[in-house]
């Protein structure tokens, strides 16, 4: 049973929206969308729930993946960026003095970054094997070098190459920021007023849906707010073990019919 009070046998879903996150919620550690939760996906499409994906990922980092379940909207950039059917409806990129003043501070002690726009994302140092290696391992194109991009454009996400010690020190001068680690030489600059769920606020809002009505997957950290956020908020069994015990219950590992299992015990197929 939800939130909301509803559940399965109720005649009507007892939800209009569905909000999954990607890594280790839709794609498993081959970076593959099992088979299963493919045709989950479909059924709520053919009963007219809405699908939505909401990631940490740029916009053009989840193309492949939307193509492939046939979803037209997203949130990205960890909830800066929305998009309903296409079109956009909410953008809200890091402030320019915060952008500049980070750039500052790591070309003064020659910090590698790479800065992530809605169109874009570009290094600020040449052929950088620590920056090459985590978009290759990403199975991402590696960035193209532009050291002026950030002085142009607007940027959602800033990528920081360092260890523990680096992200404190940031942290530490840039307090009106957020740093997020995601991988062993490298974190994330993001705002620090806003998340997933401000993203999914946005949409629910524009769509004139209430979060009771919503539904959200999740098994990362930056998934606690959008998983309290909604009417009904599922961790995926692999899920980091602080957002299992946050969510209203755990559903099953991505590759053992995680999302399936999660859908079916709210009576959503």
């Amino acid at each position: 049973m939800g939130k909301n009070g509803e559940g399965e046998g109720s005649g009507l879903l007892p939800y209009e929206i569905v909000f999954f996150d990607i890594d280790g919620t839709l794609l498993n550690e081959q970076q593959q969308i099992p088979e299963d939760t493919k045709a989950a996906i479909r059924q709520l499409q053919k009963s007219s729930v809405e699908v939505v994906l909401a990631t940490g990922r740029a916009p053009y980092h989840l193309l492949d993946i939307a193509e492939e379940l046939g979803i037209d909207s997203h949130i990205s950039f960890n909830g800066t960026y929305a998009i309903h059917h296409g079109r956009v409806i909410h953008s809200q990129p890091l402030p320019i003095a915060a952008v500049e003043s980070v750039r500052a501070f790591a070309r003064e002690h020659n910090h590698r970054l790479v800065y992530l726009g809605d169109k874009q994302y570009v290094a600020s140092h040449q052929q950088d094997e620590k920056i090459e290696q985590s978009f290759v391992e990403l199975e991402l194109a590696v960035p193209a070098y532009d050291a002026q991009f950030s002085q142009t454009n607007d940027v959602y996400q800033i990528v920081i190459y360092g260890d523990q010690q680096l992200q404190q020190t940031y942290q530490h001068q840039f307090s009106e920021l957020n740093f997020v680690r995601w991988h062993p030489q490298a974190f994330d600059v993001i705002r620090a007023d806003t998340s997933k769920a401000g993203g999914i606020e946005t949409l629910l809002a524009h769509l004139n849906i209430s979060r009771e009505k919503a539904v959200a997957f999740g098994d990362g950290l930056n998934d606690r707010e959008m998983l309290a956020y909604v009417g009904m908020g599922i961790a995926m069994g692999n899920a980091h073990e602080e957002l299992k015990s946050l969510a209203d219950f755990t559903t099953k590992h991505v590759n053992d019919g995680g999302i399936t299992h999660g859908l079916q015990k709210i009576g959503m197929i």
